[in-house]
């Protein structure tokens, strides 16, 4: 199998590497251009400006500043230019550069800060073509208040999240047509660390996004659709990229009260203050730490909690090499109500708020680590090498169908996930060539993941185990390595063409109960291999328009118990296969807009149940649909922004009108209005709704729309701020996770499917005070 894999391998990226290494001399030395690499920072604090607008006055294309706030032009000819740089919330600047033919020239630009102006955001898009939505990602988090991880998750535009455990546990995920459960086609990751947990106790890809204290975000990038290559599994309906500070502006302590007896706790320090650790080059070092309870208003106290803390360091240790450090430790456990069917509350049984099994909850814990170490290499290459690790626990107690299969102790579940071991390596090597007189940027990446655990699946009454269902440890192994060219082909055009190559070995050793309870072994290995090619247009038709036109194949693995069971190997990768046309562009200077026509087919939708240990396919899957975003300004201080997201999703090999793909969105929305003051009063009025959808494969069950208001106030001084934040402002009941599920609750003479779910939180306030130092 391994050698039809490394066929599969070079006959799909063998033209890719003959052009890499005819160009691996170097570059072409006709008449040798210029180039011009910078930095861009805020001049009060030093730090870096992510997203900043670069460009050279009269000169067509452009770019923006990485997460580093580093940028390069590349290409030029000699002689003397404007360089003109501006960013959100920032003084833009005009300044002259000189440059040289064959020599990169160095520039460091510093911006004070400004009102912020939409004018200001270009549609050029940074080095990472494939980041289309870079303007409205960076608008959004320069605009809009974050206080959780849900918080950070809904800056993805067209994502949604219902969360239905008790807060603890991770949210589920809607995007592009997509109910992902928890995580199975969209990959998370944090400074590339990956969030994701693949074979997880409850769910393939579980993304628990709890470990993140949100005020130590500072961009995040979104990737949709299957066309870059730097994701490889559960990266199917997109990617999205949290990156954390590298220092920050000013310590902090905040505090936080609520309804429902809610309280948080942040500090965020400042270690170097100026001074200097391992080296006499910029570092930059910080702590943080969180600590948050709530009550919540179901009957069934959720007595949640979850402290996390972490720290960080980036230094410069030498002219040319950089290095990363980051640890950070997360623990949490609740109560939950779990999914209540709405046949009990109609009745009178339970209260929207009351529990049918008051024991469910769970508890969790995970510790990280990583280091990442940077170095310029000769003709503009630059390797970046990445080892991580993460130590992680999790026990789950749910109960989905109450009394059906167990009339008098009831159907309570226990998952556990515990020990997992997960190690990883990512290195990355990127190089400017050139073809001709054209700019070719290459990247070739290798990468493992190995992830260690003992898995187990039990039945339960009131948290005290009574027999097992399964019980095995996993050893599953990801090996991946990718090659992806940018190259210039005129002024306006740019081509992006890449592989990716992905090897997974799943092995799975344990014990499985059959229908009568009697265990047998559930033991094997099995190889899987995709081959993933990718092609991306972009072509900028003006300073004010850039159209682009993306196709891709992609995958998400299956859970390694339902891939061993005897499942042809072909399906433990499912393949997606997605395209997309679509523009970013501003109408006008202060409107920035982004619109995309997509369509995704995937293979086979096998899906591994935890809840019941059982695997089933679902057969191929096709979806389509449009994406709009738009953020407008008003006035000097006043903003509005809208997300439209529209999908069709369908089941190729199942009848009319019985293949519906269950908990799909259809139509999604999210707009608000937002005052903005540099340094005083802002707020923001804003809604989300989430259209009605089909809850089963045949429509007879339908999950209720909802449409929910959230208001935020703000005034902040340098040295304090004080918040408030209203939730669900219009007291509206709404169901934030709804599922058709088949229940029988106890004195019923038979199971019925029901619509159940967990309710949204009603009105609350919430108050917050910082402290800068």
């Amino acid at each position: 199998m391994t050698l039809g894999y490394l066929r599969k391998f070079f006959a799909a990226s063998g033209p890719l590497v003959l052009l890499w290494a005819l160009l691996g001399a170097g570059p072409v030395a006709a008449q040798r251009p210029a180039a011009l690499r910078g930095t861009v920072t805020d001049s009060l604090s030093g730090q870096p400006l992510a997203g900043a607008s670069v460009g050279l006055v009269g000169q067509p294309g452009g770019t923006a500043t990485d997460a580093l706030g580093q940028f390069r032009l590349s290409n030029l000819a000699a002689g003397t230019y404007s360089l003109r740089v501006g960013a959100l919330g920032s003084r833009a600047t005009n300044q002259p550069v000189t440059l040289v033919a064959g020599e990169t020239q160095g520039v460091e630009v510093a911006l004070a800060a400004t009102s912020l102006s939409l004018s200001e955001v270009t549609v050029s898009q940074p080095r990472d073509l494939n980041q289309n939505l870079a303007a409205i990602t960076h608008i959004d988090q320069t605009l809009r208040p974050i206080n959780s991880g849900q918080d950070l998750l809904r800056l993805v535009p067209g994502l949604f999240i219902a969360q239905h455990a008790g807060g603890g546990k991770a949210e589920q995920i809607f995007l592009r047509g997509f109910d992902a459960d928890h995580g199975t086609d969209f990959a998370v990751s944090v400074d590339g660390l990956p969030v994701n947990m693949v074979s997880q106790a409850h769910g393939q890809g579980y993304a628990d996004f709890h470990f993140v204290i949100p005020e130590t975000v500072e961009a995040l990038k979104v990737y949709k659709g299957p066309y870059t290559a730097r994701f490889g599994d559960l990266a199917t309906a997109g990617a999205g990229e949290f990156l954390t500070k590298t220092g920050l502006d000013h310590s902090q302590v905040k505090v936080e009260a609520g309804s429902y007896n809610t309280y948080r706790a942040l500090v965020m320090l400042d270690l170097l203050g100026g001074h200097h650790l391992l080296s006499k080059k910029p570092e930059n070092a910080y702590v943080a730490s969180e600590y948050y309870y709530s009550a919540s208003p179901f009957v069934n106290d959720q007595c949640f909690k979850r402290f996390n803390g972490m720290a960080k360091y980036t230094g410069q240790l030498t002219d040319k090499t950089s290095l990363t450090l980051f640890g950070s430790y997360f623990t949490s456990n609740w109560n939950a109500s779990g999914e209540i069917p709405t046949r009990a509350v109609e009745e009178g049984l339970i209260s929207r708020f009351g529990s049918i099994d008051p024991s469910e909850g769970g508890r969790t814990n995970r510790a990280n680590a990583y280091a990442v170490l940077t170095t310029a290499l000769p003709h503009d290459a630059v390797l970046r090498q990445q080892v991580y690790y993460t130590r992680y626990n999790f026990s789950l107690f749910s109960n989905f169908t109450f009394y059906k299969d167990n009339p008098v102790g009831g159907d309570e579940i226990n998952q556990t996930d515990t020990g997992r071991n997960l190690y990883g390596y990512t290195g990355t090597y990127d190089r400017d060539n050139r073809v001709g007189t054209r700019n070719l940027h290459t990247t070739f990446g290798l990468g493992t993941r190995l992830d260690d655990s003992g898995l187990g699946l039990r039945h339960a009454t009131q948290r005290a185990v009574t027999d097992t269902v399964d019980l095995g440890r996993l050893h599953e192994q990801n090996v991946n390595a990718y090659l992806d060219e940018t190259l210039e082909l005129t002024d306006r055009l740019t081509v992006n063409a890449a592989v990716r190559a992905d090897l997974f070995v799943f092995d799975f050793r344990g014990q499985i109960a059959d229908s009568t309870g009697a265990f047998g072994p559930l033991r094997g290995r099995v190889n899987a291999a995709r081959v993933s090619p990718k092609l991306n247009f972009y072509y900028q038709a003006s300073p004010a328009v850039q159209l682009f036109l993306r196709s891709g194949l992609g995958f998400h693995s299956n859970d390694a118990r339902g891939v061993v069971r005897g499942i042809n190997p072909a399906q433990a990768l499912p393949r997606a296969t997605g395209a997309e046309v679509g523009s970013t562009f501003k109408p006008v200077p202060d409107l920035v807009v982004n619109a995309a026509f997509w369509y995704l087919r995937l293979q086979d939708e096998l899906v591994y149940s935890g809840d019941e240990g059982t695997t089933e396919s679902v057969g191929p899957t096709q979806r389509f649909g449009f994406d709009l975003s738009a953020r407008y300004q008003l006035s000097r201080r006043l903003f509005l922004d809208f997300d439209g997201n529209y999908s069709h999703a369908r089941l190729l090999d199942a009848p009319a009108g019985e293949n519906y793909v269950p908990l799909g969105p259809v139509f999604t929305s999210i707009a608000g209005i937002t005052y903005k003051q540099p340094n005083g009063l802002s707020g923001s009025l804003r809604y989300r709704y989430l259209g009605g959808r089909p809850a089963n494969e045949d429509n007879t069950v339908r999950a209720l729309p909802y449409f929910v208001v959230d208001a935020v106030l703000a005034y902040t001084r340098p040295r304090y701020q004080f918040g408030l934040t209203v939730q669900n402002l219009l007291d509206v009941d709404w169901n934030e996770a709804q599922y058709a599920t088949e229940t029988q609750l106890r004195g019923e003479m038979a199971p019925v499917t029901d619509r159940t779910f967990t309710p949204g939180t009603p009105f609350n306030l919430r108050a917050n005070a910082s402290i800068f130092f």
